[in-house]
């Protein structure tokens, strides 16, 4: 089994549930195993056009799968709640990123682990932090990443909301 931490994100329908309908289908998927799920946040959308607020959360994931078989995996959850690639960091109904595989790097068109730019990103950090303390991405601790980043943008839900991990 190796360690993966994947960040999921939506701003368009209903948001929410999408988070909740994407860590279901992770638990239901053979070779993965959902450890932890962070609350959500909404998050003001960082780049690309004017949109929506987004509702995000990190999950912590022991995976028997490789990494292209899990990038598969995630980008099937996406389709099955419509996701569309249509304008680069646009709106989007789901969005699931592998931010780090445990003991892998890749650079490669179809997959760069770790994440080029989960370090910059406070709607990342702030809740791999919160299911996460000890984090550690590139050699750096979350922590420290987190602390040079703007997460001024990146609120927990009132109250708070959290993803549920069914057996």
């Amino acid at each position: 089994m190796t360690a993966a931490v994947i960040a999921l994100g939506a701003n368009l329908g209903d948001a929410t549930s999408a988070l909740q309908g994407a860590v279901d289908a992770l638990t239901q998927t053979v070779g993965i195993t959902v450890l932890a799920a962070s609350p959500v946040f909404e998050t003001d959308p960082v780049g690309g056009p004017d949109q929506p607020v987004y509702v995000n959360a990190v999950v912590l994931l022991e995976i028997e799968l490789e990494p292209l078989a899990l990038l598969r995996r995630l980008n099937q959850i996406e389709e099955e709640w419509q996701r569309t690639r249509e304008v680069r960091w646009g709106p989007r109904t789901l969005d699931l990123d592998i931010i780090d595989v445990a003991g892998f790097t890749s650079d490669t068109e179809q997959l760069t682990v770790p994440h080029p730019r989960a370090h910059q990103r406070g709607f990342v950090l702030v809740p791999w932090l919160a299911v996460d303390g000890d984090a550690s991405l590139g050699g750096a601790k979350v922590t420290d990443l987190a602390r040079n980043v703007d997460v001024s943008g990146v609120r927990k839900l009132n109250p708070e909301l959290r993803l549920v991990i069914a057996p």
